[in-house]
């Protein structure tokens, strides 16, 4: 068992790694004082638009898709350290990388099932960053976490399908630069096979009938980094039949596809958000007396460092099992892996930023450090993509089937 990166991995890791140090950091304290003079909250700050061009210029691009026609051709397993790296900033680093969800999935879902005229009109703007995307599955009427319960309707009548629900927590509807959105919902919800009622459907932006109607806070957050969370509604919303993404009664099959490589990416950024809580609680730990001595000298600091140090290396080696399975035996073959992944990373990140918050003080729940909003990303993640409980319920079905 080799546990070495390979050499493009270890290129591109240090290509990163400096253009983190000499570019995204410094940047963190510059977006929050553009956002605070632009017209809008949703607007981009420009400073992220010079992210993007020197990561770009670097060769530092759509790293996540491994499609070498329209990606860096990475397997999962070379780029879950990357995405690791762009999870200790990870409302800048990913953008700024053109790596950020949910245009990353969307780009996947296009790549593999959109067919050439969806591509042309619709991906290849997403790959060059000149436009940005979000995903329409969530309802706020149903359980969403079984996603056979969504409601929205999308009828076929001539040449054209009708679209009528309404969802919320849809990630990057409140970007202006948000120009298509891919809607989940059922074009046969009376049909026998549960997992094929559902469909998928590109609906642009502009569309009449398309409603963005608010803003969805996390946490009291706006999360600018995904391009907000906004409540859509969809009043019988007329797009062309053409704009169906595969065939009608594969869109939750095409749901799941989507799904399991996100998830390597949101665990893998989970690390690094992680990690960054560890560099920030040891630097507070050694500057920073109380009692008498130093925090660093304190038994219960020194035992919270030694158990997130523990917890992250644990985590590192199920995540890069997962994406190397995932490359080996494929998203279905490390469907176990995947449900592991995403029941543990979540749970043990929470935690390790909790004790890194406490750590700070009053400064750990406010805005002069990172910590405060980077728990609530990750507690978010406990729910995102699907709830632990969920991934708990089927990953214990499938152990004790064994034994049936």
């Amino acid at each position: 068992m080799d546990f070495a990166f390979d050499a493009r991995t270890e290129e591109l890791r240090g290509k990163l790694l400096a253009f983190m140090d000499e570019y995204v950091y410094p940047a963190e304290a510059v977006a929050e004082e553009q956002r605070a003079l632009l017209a809008s909250p949703w607007d981009t700050p420009a400073v992220v638009g010079e992210l993007k061009a020197e990561a770009r210029r670097q060769g530092l691009w759509n790293l996540f898709l491994p499609d070498s026609e329209y990606g860096a051709g990475l397997t999962n397993l070379q780029y879950a350290p990357l995405a690791e790296i762009t999870g200790r900033s990870p409302h800048l680093a990913p953008t700024a990388l053109n790596c950020a969800a949910p245009d990353t999935g969307n780009m996947e879902v296009l790549s593999q099932f959109g067919d050439e005229s969806q591509r042309k009109q619709w991906l290849e703007p997403l790959l060059a960053g000149e436009i940005r995307s979000a995903f329409a599955m969530t309802e706020p009427e149903v359980a969403s976490s079984d996603a056979t319960n969504i409601t929205t309707l999308i009828e076929r009548d001539g040449d054209e399908y009708v679209v009528t629900g309404r969802k919320w927590y849809i990630s990057g509807a409140m970007n202006p630069d948000c120009k298509i959105f891919i809607v989940m919902g059922k074009t046969d919800p009376d049909g026998a096979d549960i997992r094929r009622q559902q469909s998928m459907i590109l609906v642009p932006r502009d569309t009449p009938g398309l409603e963005v109607r608010r803003a969805m806070q996390v946490y009291g957050y706006e999360d600018h980094s995904h391009g907000g969370h906004a409540e859509v509604v969809f009043d019988h919303v007329r797009v062309p039949a053409g704009n169906l993404i595969g065939e009608e009664g594969g869109g939750f099959a095409i749901a799941q596809a989507r799904l399991g490589p996100g998830r390597i990416h949101h665990c893998m950024r989970l690390i690094g958000m992680a990690e960054r809580a560890i560099e920030l609680m040891c630097r507070r730990a050694v500057s920073r007396t109380a009692f008498g001595k130093p925090l660093a000298q304190q038994g219960v600091v020194q035992n919270w460092i030694a158990d997130a140090r523990v917890t992250v290396e644990q985590l590192r080696l199920l995540v890069l099992k997962t994406a190397w399975m995932m490359d080996t035996v494929g998203n279905k073959g490390a469907h176990t892996e995947i449900q592991a992944i995403k029941i543990a990373t979540p749970r043990a990140v929470v935690d390790i930023l909790d004790k890194a918050v406490q750590l700070h003080g009053a400064g750990g729940v406010s805005q002069d450090f990172p910590l405060a909003e980077l728990w609530a990303a990750a507690r978010t993640l406990k729910l995102a993509d699907g709830p632990d409980e969920v991934h708990q319920r089927s990953l214990a079905y499938r152990e004790i089937k064994k034994y049936m």
